[in-house]
C-alpha cells in the first residue's frame, strides 16, 4: 500500500507540551513532504491559529480546522465551510449564558467571548486560550449574546468551558436533545465544542481526501486525543501518541513515543522510509 495524505493533530501530537515545535518533527514532516504526500493538520483549533504552525513548519500543509467545519491551505480561499446559523448561534449562546461558562463563538477571522470569572486552575488548562491575541481579533463582552442581537455571526464553532465536569456532561446533553442541527463535543479540561451536525475531524479529512483524489486506506492519521479516535479507527494506518488517552490507543495500529519524545519524528522516519517517493512510482506506472 502507498499511502498519500498525512493528517497530524496538532496539541499534544505534533507539538511538545510547551507549546513548540522540535526540529526532528518539522524535518520529519519535511521527509514526507519530499516523497509526495500530502500533509494536512487536523485540529479543533481556530483555523489562523492552525495556520501559524502550519507556516512554522514549511511544507504549506492544509488545514482541518474547527473540528472538521473549515478545510484549506494557508493561502487561499477555503475548499470547504460548514457554519452554525446565525439564529441558532445566538440561542446556543443565550442558553449558555444560563450556566457560568467561558462562552467564545469562534469565527475563522475573529472571536468573541464573554468576561466571566472562572477559578484559575480551569482557565489555566484550557488550550483555547493560549495565545490567542497573537493569531486573530479577540472580542471579550460582558453579554455575548447582546454583542451577536447587533452583529449576526454564523460560525462554524462555538466553545465553552465549564466549572464542573457534570455541568458540562449535562449541558451536552441538553444541547443534544434541543439542537438537532449541531453537535457537542465533550473534551479535556471541562471544555465543549459546539458545531454543526456531521462536522468532524475524520469527516473534515475525508472532505479533504476527496478533494485530493486520496482514498481513506491510503490515509495515516495521528493523534492522542477523544475526538481523534475516528480517524484514527478509519484511516488506513492510525497512530496513537504514547501520552494518548487509553481509549485512543486501543483503537489504533501503531502506538508511538509522547510528544515530549518526538513521537511523530520517530514514527514518520520508521514508517515512510521504504515508501518510493509518489512521482517516481507514478512514472514507473506502479500506482493504480
Amino acid at each position: 500500500m502507498v499511502f498519500r495524505l498525512l493528517a497530524v493533530n496538532i496539541d499534544g501530537t505534533l507539538l511538545q507540551s510547551n507549546g513548540r515545535l522540535d526540529k526532528s518533527t518539522k524535518e520529519a514532516m519535511e521527509f514526507v513532504h519530499q516523497k509526495g504526500v500530502h500533509i494536512a493538520l487536523v485540529t479543533s483549533r481556530n483555523f489562523l491559529s492552525a495556520k501559524k504552525v502550519a507556516k512554522a513548519l514549511k511544507v504549506n500543509p492544509m488545514i482541518v480546522a474547527h473540528q472538521g467545519a473549515y478545510i484549506g491551505y494557508p493561502a487561499e480561499k477555503p475548499i470547504f465551510i460548514k457554519r452554525i446559523s446565525e439564529e441558532h448561534t445566538l440561542e446556543i449562546v443565550q442558553f449558555l449564558e444560563k450556566a457560568n461558562c467561558q462562552i467564545k463563538v469562534v469565527h475563522e477571522k475573529f472571536i468573541i467571548g464573554n468576561r466571566v470569572n472562572l477559578p484559575e486552575n480551569i482557565l489555566g488548562k484550557a488550550v483555547m486560550y493560549m495565545n490567542e491575541g497573537n493569531f486573530y481579533s479577540s472580542q471579550y463582552v460582558d453579554t455575548v449574546s447582546e454583542a451577536l442581537e447587533d452583529n449576526p455571526v454564523s460560525p462554524p464553532k462555538i466553545d465553552a468551558i465549564f466549572e464542573s465536569e457534570k455541568e458540562q456532561h449535562d449541558i451536552c446533553k441538553l444541547l443534544t436533545e434541543l439542537y438537532p442541527e449541531i453537535q457537542a463535543i465533550q473534551l479535556p479540561n471541562r471544555k465543549v465544542s459546539i458545531v454543526p451536525r456531521g462536522v468532524s475531524k475524520w469527516n473534515g479529512v475525508l472532505n479533504l481526501a476527496e478533494h485530493l483524489g486520496v482514498r481513506k486506506e491510503e490515509i495515516v492519521a495521528i493523534g492522542d486525543g477523544q475526538d481523534d479516535i475516528e480517524m484514527i479507527e478509519n484511516c488506513g494506518v492510525g497512530v496513537a501518541m504514547s501520552n494518548a488517552d487509553p481509549n485512543v490507543k486501543r483503537a489504533a495500529k501503531w502506538i508511538t513515543r509522547t510528544n515530549d519524545e518526538h513521537g511523530v519524528s520517530y514514527m514518520l522516519k520508521e514508517f515512510f522510509r521504504k515508501q518510493h517517493p509518489i512521482e517516481f512510482l507514478e512514472k514507473l506506472n506502479m500506482l493504480k
